[in-house]
C-alpha cells in the first residue's frame, strides 16, 4: 500500500487495503477527494442485487450509514497514514440521522458519500455525514466513531 497525498483519487482496491471490510463488503468504489477535514467517495454496490446487506430483495436507506461508516474509516487510515493492517474502529452512535428516501437499490449510477471531521483526537472522532444521489441528499446525520478501541481496553481501569 503506497502513501497518497491529499486530494489523490483511490480506487476500490486503495480503499479495500485500508479498512476492515473486504470482499463484497467493500462497499466504496472511490475515493474522490479527501482532505484533514473531509472525504467524498462514490460508490455503486448499492444497484448490485448480491449486496450483502440486502434484505427482502432491497437496500434500505439506513444502510447508507454502512457507506458513510466505510468512508469515515477509510479517511481515518489516510489521515493516520500508517501502512499494515488497518486499525480497528466502531461507530458508537449516529444522531441526528434523516433519511430522505426509504431505500436506495432502486437509484441509477453513482452515490456520493461525504464525511466532514467536526471534532476529535486520535481516539475519538466526530463526523457530519449525507449520501446523495445525483445532487439529491438521501440521507445525512452525524456520527462518532471510536478508532483503535482494541487500545482503549488495554488501559488501566480507573479507580
Amino acid at each position: 500500500m503506497s502513501a497518497v497525498v491529499p486530494g489523490q483519487v483511490i480506487d476500490h482496491a486503495g480503499i479495500a487495503a485500508r479498512i476492515p471490510h473486504h470482499g463484497s463488503m467493500c462497499l466504496l468504489d472511490t475515493v474522490q477527494s479527501w482532505s484533514e477535514a473531509a472525504i467524498e467517495c462514490r460508490a455503486v454496490s448499492h444497484t448490485d442485487p448480491t449486496n450483502p446487506l440486502r434484505s427482502n430483495d432491497q437496500l434500505g436507506a439506513a444502510h447508507g450509514i454502512e457507506y458513510a461508516a466505510q468512508a469515515m474509516a477509510v479517511h481515518g487510515a489516510l489521515l493516520a497514514g500508517v501502512e499494515g493492517p488497518p486499525r480497528q474502529g466502531y461507530l458508537t452512535s449516529v444522531r441526528g440521522v434523516s433519511l430522505h428516501v426509504t431505500r436506495l437499490d432502486d437509484l441509477p449510477g453513482e452515490l456520493d458519500v461525504r464525511a466532514e471531521r467536526l471534532s476529535g483526537d486520535d481516539r475519538n472522532i466526530l463526523y457530519q455525514f449525507s449520501v446523495s444521489h445525483q445532487g439529491r441528499c438521501l440521507l445525512e446525520g452525524r456520527a462518532a466513531v471510536v478508532i483503535d478501541a482494541s487500545a482503549l481496553a488495554q488501559k488501566e481501569p480507573l479507580k
